[in-house]
């Protein structure tokens, strides 16, 4: 049972480290992003890329197009967008 805890618990905490590094908070990358791109916002996730810790900002355009906006999570820069 211990052999099984630790590696989980290994991986929660180093998960919970990248998450505790996002130096802009989810609303924030929504304002970014909606100022890259506007339109409605339809989810928000925060992920692990090759870019390093990031927000994908999905948003539906008042044409009826659904794009997503990338934005780092420690710079706030909008790394890709439509």
């Amino acid at each position: 049972m211990k052999k099984l805890l630790f590696p989980a618990l290994l991986a929660f905490l180093i998960l919970l480290s990248e998450v505790a590094q996002a130096d802009i908070g989810k609303q924030e990358a929504v304002s970014i992003a909606q100022k890259a791109y506007p339109g409605r916002v339809l989810s928000v996730k925060q992920v692990q890329s090759n870019q390093g810790l990031v927000y994908q900002v999905k948003t539906l355009s008042t044409g009826g197009d659904v794009k997503i906006v990338v934005v780092d999570a420690n710079t706030g820069k909008v790394i890709s967008k439509p």
